[in-house]
């Protein structure tokens, strides 16, 4: 589903945006950390200090109510000509453990070595089973410039 230049596009990237909206439509985007090894998407639910013991964040709530996410990533540049970004759209779920759960951990923490501090084992990761893919601009990796 994804080409090889949008796969690479998306492994140089390090943020993206997490797109969801609950049960009446209203939008909610936060950036976050990911990994895609095919055709899902994984973003792990890291450790809050700000949030409260056991409230579930305003992107689950939305999950839960409203599967259909989407997901961008970009490079913005001052010189417009290496513009360029990925946007994913499907449906999502709450993995809260098991052997995909514990793979996705896995992959994430090789990802982002910051993670490796964190107890993030029992929490869970959002799983993006990827729909569609629309691309646009300048997604080469080494500096050359590959418009779309």
């Amino acid at each position: 589903m994804l080409s090889d230049r949008e796969r690479r596009f998306l492994a140089t990237r390090k943020l993206g945006y997490l797109a969801t909206a609950d049960s009446r439509a209203l939008p909610h985007v936060v950036p976050v950390c990911f990994a895609i090894p095919d055709r899902t998407l994984y973003i792990t639910i890291d450790e809050k200090p700000k949030r409260a013991a056991g409230a579930a964040l305003k992107r689950v709530r939305n999950i839960a109510q409203n599967p259909n996410v989407a997901f961008v990533a970009d490079r913005y540049d001052d010189d417009w000509t290496r513009l360029g970004w990925v946007l994913l759209r499907g449906r999502a779920e709450i993995l809260a453990g098991g052997a995909e759960h514990d793979e996705a951990q896995a992959l994430l923490r090789s990802r982002y070595p910051q993670l490796a501090a964190m107890q993030i084992a029992a929490l869970a990761v959002i799983a993006v089973r990827v729909e569609r893919v629309t691309s646009w601009g300048n997604l080469s990796v080494d500096g050359d410039c590959e418009p779309a």
